[in-house]
């Protein structure tokens, strides 16, 4: 279970971003510092962890949970747990050999919560459910109305409680919108006509409208790098497809924009005749003889009666897995949340929150030899302030080898965390998680 670098290996194999290989359940977690007490539910985070311990790609490991429950100011317990899928039992299995069959997913890139479940997700198949003890219900597909797989980066409407997502696939149809209600039936399904086969990632929403991304990143079986049948095309283009949320295709209406790349947005909503997405942008990605590149802060603004859109450049941090509050998802905001990255690779070391009135950003710095992921905000009791809440987050301690899951006062950054839960082993660097509340 060491976290030290291995010579001529990837980075995703070595040092913290290695797999670890034993589910473990540990109770009466020791806590420096004090849980609030309004902090009742669980902290779930999902991340690549291949059982064979290898794997070309790092998104293409097996899925593996991890969780702590809080209580009463108590830390209850952390368990990690794989995602029972068939590719888990198949150890042999080439996870891009298994796209024609629903069921057959890593379940490894994000895990949320709605209408009573809890869903394991990637963007290629069925969500798998998971139990409150995150033990393997099985695959999930809205009692067989979902006939696509879905984006591992749903978004939940805070006013309606509707979960919002789409597909992407190989051959066309190549982009499926869908929409579920906020008691978790399916209710619409919509084929988007788009170019070609585009790797989506993600997507956004506002109160009116959903926006996808059509990005030069394309799906191209002929030419695979980096254990991904994926590579930037510079003649691709890039656009953004607004849509009313209960749209269909024929009212997609599509704004041209520089060619780029986003993994995640930051946050989108109405202004008047103008639409604002917030996104962690690259100028490229899987580029092939170009070198990589930093994701910062980009503000896209559409005007919807000229059809032009505004691009400009907010920060020149280099930001990624952003997160705002989940009650301003799709609305004007003030707050976003980022893990800032350092020299180690797709790791925080520190949490920067962007004050969008003012232009100006804060951070929560890590420390030497400390690592975190994405952070995730939790509002606190009677919150009256967008700010008034918490970040959680694992972060792993490369001196101990071991990772906490640290608790930062959102509204006051600078300051140590006001809660550091002890784990009994390193989580290693994963993805996306969420707080599911009791």
């Amino acid at each position: 279970m060491s976290a030290q670098p291995q010579e001529n290996k990837p980075f995703w194999l070595t040092g913290n971003f290695a797999p670890i290989y034993d589910e473990v359940t540990e109770t009466e977690l020791k806590v420096t510092g004090s849980i609030p007490p309004e902090l009742n539910g669980r902290y779930l985070r999902n991340g690549s962890n291949p059982k064979s311990g290898d794997t070309a790609h790092w998104f293409l490991g097996n899925g593996m949970i991890h969780g702590v429950e809080l209580e009463n100011g108590n830390a209850n317990w952390y368990r990690n747990r794989y995602v029972q899928t068939p590719l888990l039992a198949d150890e042999g299995a080439d996870p891009m050999e298994a796209l024609d069959d629903r069921s057959k997913s890593l379940a490894n890139t994000h895990v949320i919560g709605h209408a009573g479940k809890i869903l394991a997700l990637e963007e290629g198949h069925w969500p798998f459910e998971l139990s409150a003890d995150l033990e393997t219900v099985g695959a999930y597909n809205y009692d067989g109305k979902l006939n696509t797989g879905m984006t591992a980066h749903p978004k939940i409407c805070p006013e309606t409680g509707e979960l919002l997502f789409f597909y992407y696939g190989m051959t066309p149809p190549y982009m499926t919108y869908h929409r579920a209600s906020a008691q978790g039936e399916l209710v619409q399904s919509e084929e988007i006509e788009v170019k070609g086969a585009t790797m989506v990632h993600d997507f956004n929403i506002t109160r009116n409208h959903v926006i996808f991304m059509d990005l030069p990143l394309v799906w191209n079986f002929e030419n695979v790098t980096g254990g991904l049948p994926i590579q930037w095309s510079d003649d691709y283009g890039a656009r953004l497809g607004v849509m009313p949320r209960d749209g269909s295709n024929k009212d997609v209406v599509w704004y041209d924009i520089d060619p780029c790349y986003v993994y995640h947005p930051v946050n989108a909503y109405d202004n008047g005749d103008s639409i604002v997405i917030d996104v962690c942008r690259l100028e490229h990605s899987m580029k092939q003889g170009a070198p990589d590149v930093s994701p910062v802060l980009y503000q896209w603004t559409i005007n919807q009666v000229t059809g032009k859109v505004n691009e400009r450049q907010l920060d020149d941090h280099s930001v990624e897995f952003p997160r705002v509050p989940d009650s301003r998802v799709g609305l004007p905001y003030r707050y976003g949340y980022t893990a800032q990255f350092g020299s180690g690779g797709p790791t925080a070391n520190a949490f920067r929150k962007y004050d969008m009135k003012t232009d100006t950003s804060i951070a929560h710095e890590l420390g030497n030899g400390r690592a975190g992921g994405e952070p995730v905000f939790v509002p606190g009791a009677g919150a009256s302030a967008e700010d008034d809440g918490y970040l959680l987050s694992f972060v792993y301690d490369q001196a101990e080898n071991k990772s906490e899951l640290i608790i930062v006062d959102a509204s006051n950054m600078e300051k140590d965390p006001v809660a550091r839960i002890h784990l009994p082993r390193r989580v290693p660097a994963g993805f996306h998680g969420s707080w599911v509340a009791d």
